[in-house]
């Protein structure tokens, strides 16, 4: 059973809405001001990649698996933002927003997420859900959409109930397998 780990490079869908969680230069116009975060029916956009680290001033050694109930960070590799959210209405739904925050990978403790899922670990082929850590919403989508700039594109946000909105799987990426680590070592992966 392949799990899911830390250093791992990995896309998210949204499996309710098959969307994966996307980020991108664009900032929101309302709420906080910060780069948006949304969810984009593209199989094969760059900004759709998350590189899955520990929480906030801590390290998750590079193939630790990630343990059910872990909080986490979500790094957007192409602007080095992590998934974010706090006490401002998102623009669509008036939900909580989520947004990207922080420069080449640290923010503060708003970024984290812990992961839900049944069993000891967060396993490749299995759901879960993603718990903010200082305001308990689950990272959902409920199918709004944004028109320009960001056409099509579904909003990302919080909400306080369990649905089947906010049931993710990891789908897309580079996974960090424990055995793998020397030779990642030696080998630096680009994307």
């Amino acid at each position: 059973m392949a799990v899911v780990t830390c250093g791992s490079v990995v896309k998210l869908l949204n499996t309710r809405h098959n969307v994966r969680l996307h980020s991108h230069d664009v900032r929101y116009g309302s709420g906080s001001g910060q780069q948006s975060v949304t969810g984009v029916t593209s199989v094969d956009d760059s900004n759709s990649y998350w590189r899955i680290r520990g929480k906030t001033a801590t390290v998750c050694e590079r193939g630790t698996p990630i343990k059910c109930g872990q909080p986490i960070r979500l790094t957007h590799i192409n602007t080095g933002r992590n998934l974010h959210s706090h006490h401002f209405t998102s623009p669509l739904s008036g939900n909580q927003e989520v947004s990207a925050f922080g420069e080449e990978g640290e923010g503060d403790y708003l970024d984290d997420w812990t992961v839900l899922c049944n069993g000891p670990y967060w396993v490749r082929d299995g759901e879960v859900r993603f718990k903010h850590s200082s305001t308990d919403v689950l990272l959902s989508v409920t199918g709004e959409q944004y028109g320009r700039p960001i056409s099509g594109q579904k909003e990302v946000h919080g909400m306080a109930q369990p649905s089947q909105n906010n049931y993710w799987k990891a789908m897309e990426g580079i996974f960090m397998k424990p055995s793998e680590l020397l030779r990642a070592e030696a080998h630096h992966v680009e994307l």
